[in-house]
């Protein structure tokens, strides 16, 4: 017995299991590069629509590297990307050294590349006065568009040049939210549009910015669908079968001490969605009247089991 099993493991062939790890692995690489690459073409182009049809001909500078181009255009009469291109070179050399170097300068510099020579060759193929004349539905539309084609680039792994770069580099090293980023790194940018344009638009700029980076986080992190739970309790078994019974909720527990009054008690964390915020509520009360309840967001909740409801509610 113990030779056949030798004389099978001899058998095997290893590499075969090594070539067929390696070509999952090509085929993993090739889908996410053909993904990424999409992602960074839709986005770079939808950019280059949004600022000709609804930011540039009302003059709505929402900072950054294209509301320091419109501004500039105001006065020169100089093509909106290529001032865009020339203002985005000593940027790229900071996002080089901050954000990956050769990965990210090569998609953000096909991005930029995209975008700004987008914004010239589609100009002339759009319609000059955009499709509205209302200030607030293009301020409002393009912060929608600019920040859903921005969270298409950050997903693909790249930005969009520009204070783009900045942004990225603030979001990734405090963990500030970009539409805040924004804000800051944006907002000397609309301070000059108000100087120029008047400030009537100024506003107008700052509802798009701030539009804009609501947009771009809901593409980067996803509605907030999951509400998480947390149950300080004295009667944990009672708390968790009764979660479980009616919501067909699962139920993590630890050990928690009051600071204040050094007694010990028992916390307990589960996820739920929406709809079941008010049951699970309900639920804990009458498990246990003197329980203290946090309801929390989530953006996204991965592995785990959520069964069905077990008992009738």
């Amino acid at each position: 017995m113990k030779r056949s099993f030798g004389k099978f493991i001899a058998g095997i062939d290893l590499r075969s299991f090594d070539g067929s790890t390696e070509l999952a692995e090509v085929k993993l690489r090739m889908r996410s590069t053909v993904r990424n690459g999409a992602l960074l073409t839709v986005g770079a182009l939808a950019l280059a629509v949004n600022l000709n049809l609804f930011l540039a001909p009302y003059d709505i500078a929402p900072g950054g590297v294209s509301g320091i181009a419109i501004i500039v255009n105001h006065f020169t009469g100089w093509r909106l990307g290529l001032v865009m291109l020339v203002l985005n070179l000593p940027l790229l050399a900071v996002g080089w050294r901050y954000l990956g170097r050769f990965r990210f300068l090569t998609r953000t510099a096909y991005v930029v590349l995209l975008y700004n020579l987008g914004v010239d060759l589609l100009g002339g193929r759009l319609p000059p006065l955009g499709v509205t004349d209302d200030l607030l539905l293009n301020a409002l539309y393009g912060g929608l568009v600019g920040g859903i084609a921005t969270g298409l680039v950050y997903r693909g792994g790249g930005t969009i040049g520009g204070t783009g770069i900045i942004s990225r580099i603030l979001q990734k090293r405090t963990g500030i939210p970009v539409s805040q980023v924004y804000l800051v790194t944006d907002g000397a940018v609309i301070l000059m549009a108000g100087l120029v344009f008047g400030w009537e638009k100024a506003l107008y700029a700052l509802i798009c910015v701030f539009v804009w980076g609501l947009a771009t986080d809901y593409v980067l992190e996803g509605p907030s669908v999951v509400r998480t739970a947390f149950v300080i309790t004295d009667r944990p078994d009672a708390v968790a079968e009764a979660v479980l019974g009616r919501l067909g909720l699962g139920v993590t527990a630890w050990p928690a001490l009051g600071m204040f009054t050094k007694v010990e008690h028992t916390l307990l964390f589960c996820t739920l969605s929406r709809p079941d915020v008010e049951e699970l509520r309900s639920t804990v009360a009458q498990a246990d009247p003197d329980a203290f309840v946090v309801i929390g967001h989530g953006h996204q909740a991965r592995g785990g089991v959520v069964r069905g409801v077990i008992g009738p509610r």
